[in-house]
C-alpha cells in the first residue's frame, strides 16, 4: 500500500506518533512563549512602553486636532482612567471614554483652573457634576501641557474619584506628552534647516553647472543636432529633479538617476577624457537617502579632481549592500586635496571652493547621528575617494 511505503508496516501508530510529537513541540513552544513574558512586573512594563510607543508619533506632530484624536485612546489605557480628554487653551481638541455626552462639552472649563495656574488641578464631583446616576464620571485631574515652557494645553483624567494615583500617574503622563510636544518642536526646526539647507546648496551648484552645461548642449546645435537635443532633455529632467519641491529624502535609485544625467553632460564636455564606472547592488536601490546627498559628490569629483588634470580622468560610482546599511562611494583618480583643508571644510571653518560636501556631511549626521557622516580619502596627487553609509531602515526616514 502507498500507506506502507510512506510510513513503513505501521502507518497508523507512525502518524500517531508524529501527531503525540506535534502536540509536545506545540505545548513546548507555548511554555516558552509563557516564559518569555516575564514576570507580572515585566509583562506590565512591557504593555506601558508599547501603549506609550502607539501615542508617541500622533503627539510628535504637535498638538493638533488629528494627532490628539490618534493618541487619546492610547493615553486613556496608560491611564487606566474612565475617560480622558485633551485640550488647547480654548478647545476640545480629542475625547475618549464614557460620559462624552455629559462632559466633554465641559472640557476646556474644567481644563481652565490647570491653565491659569499653570498647575495640576484636582476637580471633585461638585465640579464635574453628573446627571446620570450610572455615569462613569464623579471626578478629574486636569494638568498643563507646555511646549518650549509655554503652556498650549492640558490633560484631563476623569474617574469616578480623583485618587492620588490617578494624580501621580495623570501628572507623569502629561509630563511625557509635553516632552513629545518638545520633540515635536526640534523636528519642525529640523525640517525648516534641512530646507535652508537645500536652499542653499541648489544655489551653490546651479550657476557653475548651468553655464557649463548650455555651453556643452549649444557647441553640438550644428554639428549634431539630435545630440543637442538629448542633452538639452537630460539638463531639463536634471534641473526639474535638483529644484524639485518635496521632502528631505529621496530613493538612491531616484538619486543616482540624476547623477546619471549630470554625468551625460559632463561627458559632453569632456569628451573622451572622462570615464565613468557605475558599479550599483540592486538591493540598495529602494533605500532612502537624503535628497541631493550623491550628486554634489560627483561634481566635486569633477570640479576638484579631473578638471585640473592632464588627460584621461575617471569616476568610479559605487553602491553597496552591507546587511542593514548600504555604501554608497564616489572615487576619482584626479589631483587629489590637502586632507587638513579637507577637514576643516568638513567642520565649517574654510570657505574652499566646495561643492555642498560640508553640506552634505551635516545633513546625513544630523538625520542618523555622528557615525553616518562623510569619510574623505585623498592626497595631493592621489585622487579623492567620499564615502558614507546610510540605514536601510531608520525612524522617520521616508523617501518621497
Amino acid at each position: 500500500m502507498d500507506g506502507e511505503t510512506a510510513l513503513g508496516p505501521y502507518p497508523v501508530l507512525a502518524l500517531a506518533t508524529v501527531v503525540v510529537a506535534g502536540a509536545a513541540a506545540m505545548t513546548v513552544r507555548t511554555i516558552l512563549r509563557r516564559r518569555d513574558l516575564g514576570t507580572p512586573a515585566e509583562r506590565a512594563t512591557f504593555t506601558t512602553l508599547h501603549t506609550a510607543s502607539l501615542a508617541a508619533p500622533h503627539l510628535r506632530e504637535g498638538l493638533t486636532p488629528t494627532g490628539a484624536r490618534r493618541a487619546v485612546r492610547h493615553l486613556r489605557t496608560l491611564l487606566g482612567a474612565r475617560a480622558v480628554a485633551l485640550a488647547s487653551t480654548d478647545v476640545l481638541l480629542a475625547w475618549d471614554g464614557g460620559g462624552a455626552a455629559a462632559h466633554s462639552g465641559d472640557v476646556v472649563r474644567h481644563a481652565a483652573p490647570a491653565l491659569a495656574a499653570g498647575r495640576t488641578e484636582v476637580l471633585g464631583s461638585q465640579d464635574v457634576a453628573c446627571p446620570e446616576e450610572t455615569c462613569p464620571v464623579r471626578g478629574a485631574v486636569a494638568v498643563p501641557l507646555t511646549e518650549e515652557d509655554r503652556i498650549v494645553g492640558a490633560l484631563v483624567a476623569y474617574g469616578t474619584d480623583t485618587s492620588a494615583g490617578l494624580v501621580r500617574a495623570t501628572e507623569e503622563v502629561a509630563r511625557w506628552i509635553s516632552t513629545q510636544l518638545d520633540l515635536a518642536v526640534l523636528d519642525r526646526s529640523r525640517r525648516r534647516a534641512m530646507e535652508a539647507e537645500l536652499r542653499a546648496l541648489r544655489a551653490q551648484i546651479s550657476p557653475h553647472f548651468v553655464y557649463n552645461s548650455l555651453a556643452a548642449i549649444a557647441s553640438f546645435v550644428r554639428t549634431d543636432p539630435e545630440r543637442a537635443r538629448e542633452l538639452l532633455l537630460e539638463f531639463a529632467d536634471f534641473t526639474r529633479y535638483a529644484f524639485r519641491r518635496g521632502g528631505e529624502f529621496t530613493r538612491l535609485a531616484d538619486e543616482l538617476r540624476n547623477v546619471e544625467r549630470y554625468l551625460a553632460l559632463e561627458q559632453a564636455r569632456f569628451g573622451d577624457r572622462l570615464l565613468i564606472e557605475l558599479v550599483v547592488a540592486p538591493e540598495v536601490l529602494p533605500v532612502a537617502v537624503p535628497f541631493l546627498a550623491v550628486q554634489p559628490l560627483v561634481e566635486n569629483a569633477v570640479r576638484h579632481g579631473l578638471e585640473r588634470k592632464e588627460g584621461t580622468g575617471r569616476i568610479t560610482l559605487q553602491a553597496r549592500d552591507d546587511g542593514s546599511e548600504a555604501l554608497i562611494s564616489v572615487e576619482d583618480d584626479g589631483v587629489g586635496s590637502d586632507p587638513d583643508l579637507v577637514r576643516r571644510v568638513l567642520a565649517g571653518e574654510s570657505d574652499a571652493d566646495s561643492v555642498g560636501l560640508g553640506n552634505v556631511d551635516a545633513r546625513l549626521r544630523h538625520v542618523f547621528g555622528d557615525g553616518y557622516g562623510l569619510v574623505v580619502e585623498t592626497a595631493p596627487g592621489a585622487g579623492t575617494k567620499v564615502s558614507f553609509r546610510v540605514p536601510k531602515f531608520a525612524p522617520g526616514v521616508r523617501a518621497d
